[in-house]
């Protein structure tokens, strides 16, 4: 049998009936999903591989990727013990960036960062308590990484 059994979703690899070394194939599949369960980057998106990377840490690779990290565009990129390990992101994926705390979102082929909203100001009359709660609304949405202020 030649061909390689994997998930639809993540290309997880998947056992086989009477597949020797069935440890390895597993391992594979739980390192990729340690990565994707509560999926968290140190940076990104960024077009170099990390200088100095420890086993577990992801970062987002960018447009134009260079050296370990070439031909991987937009992909979640794993060190292992092993070496670097790619995940390519699905739409609607979400991530958290741990620099910062902002959460980018994979759609129409690229990872995108929160809108920014300005806070309300100025005008000709001026309601305290709609401008109060917009204020608190705004603060909260940046708490959560929703919204980046600007």
């Amino acid at each position: 049998m030649s061909e390689i059994l994997m998930t639809p979703r993540f290309a997880l690899p998947l056992l086989a009936v009477a597949q020797a070394q069935k440890e390895v194939t597993h391992n594979e599949a739980l390192t990729l999903i340690d990565a994707l369960v509560h999926a968290a980057v140190e940076a990104g998106p960024l077009n170099d591989p990390s200088a100095d990377p420890e086993p577990g840490r992801c970062w987002l690779v960018g447009a134009t990727p260079t050296g370990d990290w070439a031909g991987q565009t937009n992909a979640i990129a794993i060190w292992t013990v092993g070496g670097w390990r790619f995940i390519a992101p699905r739409a609607g994926m979400t991530v958290v960036r741990l620099a910062d705390g902002v959460r980018l979102r994979f759609d129409e082929g690229e990872w995108s960062w929160p809108a920014t909203i300005v806070a309300p100001s100025g005008g000709s009359t001026t309601d305290v308590e709609a401008r109060s709660a917009l204020s608190a609304l705004i603060l909260h949405l940046e708490a959560q990484g929703l919204l980046i202020s600007g």
